[in-house]
């Protein structure tokens, strides 16, 4: 499946919400750690970096400065834990949040598509019901050793809206999006078990299907991944801020 471009109007919504996550940062950083600890922690780092420059011709003060460096590096690195820990959850729901409008792209008009149901075990019945906007292509193709059933779907207009799989009496919906982009595409309903990874749309809780997924094309922003831009400007959002903040990291 062909990677598609979401352009400048993508990387115009995305320059605002990198540099709020990059203030977000600098104030997670001056309140949950000790930041004369860590300023005085990088002080010394640069001084036994600076010693390296004095003391060139003096091995036996380089190997002692060496070793003070590495001293110096690991206080400043567990200073740093605290905050690290305070923001690897909700990053890693940020940003598997913001992977489904940047990273994936709408169903492209005309194009096949392949929806993909995984089972907790095989042989469970399942129909696929489309929108008049979806064409489904194929009855559901079985992967017994996978327990999975896959259909080829077609995108007719663009539209979004949700796909309704049928297994006994219930009914599944996955949401889907199809046209021209940036849009927002939830690629995975997974189970609460997959939910840290796929946080969109609600968990399925069922004792037979465990994820549900359309399967999009991959996006770029001006032919970069969009994670390269959101470091980027958060990070250098964070340097240039960091003074006005009164952060040291």
């Amino acid at each position: 499946m062909t990677e598609v471009d979401l352009g400048a109007e993508a990387l115009l919504s995305l320059v605002p919400i990198s540099i709020v996550i990059g203030i977000g940062i600098l104030l997670v950083f001056r309140h949950t750690s000790d930041q004369a600890a860590v300023r005085r922690a990088r002080n010394l780092v640069t001084a036994h970096l600076l010693e390296f420059r004095l003391f060139m011709d003096e091995p036996r003060l380089i190997v002692r400065a060496q070793r003070n460096l590495i001293v110096a590096n690991v206080r400043l690195l567990r200073l740093m834990l605290r905050p690290v820990l305070v923001l690897a959850l909700p990053t890693v729901l940020l940003l598997a949040g913001l992977d489904g409008f940047y990273g994936r792209a709408p169903l492209v008009i005309g194009e096949p598509a392949i929806v993909t149901a995984q089972f907790k075990h095989d042989g469970t019945p399942l129909v696929l019901r489309t929108p008049p906007e979806i064409a489904a292509e194929t009855p559901g193709v079985r992967v017994p050793a996978e327990s999975q059933v896959s259909w080829r779907i077609r995108p007719l207009r663009a539209s979004t809206g949700n796909l309704e799989l049928v297994l006994k009496d219930r009914v599944f919906r996955k949401t889907f999006a199809a046209g021209a982009g940036p849009y927002y595409c939830s690629e995975r309903r997974a189970s609460i078990a997959g939910l840290l990874l796929h946080p969109t749309e609600a968990p399925i809780i069922d004792s037979e299907i465990d994820w549900i997924e359309v399967r999009y094309p991959g996006a770029t922003i001006l032919h970069l991944h969009w994670l390269v831009w959101f470091f980027v400007i958060s990070g250098v959002a964070a340097l240039v801020l960091k003074g006005r903040f009164r952060t040291a990291f």
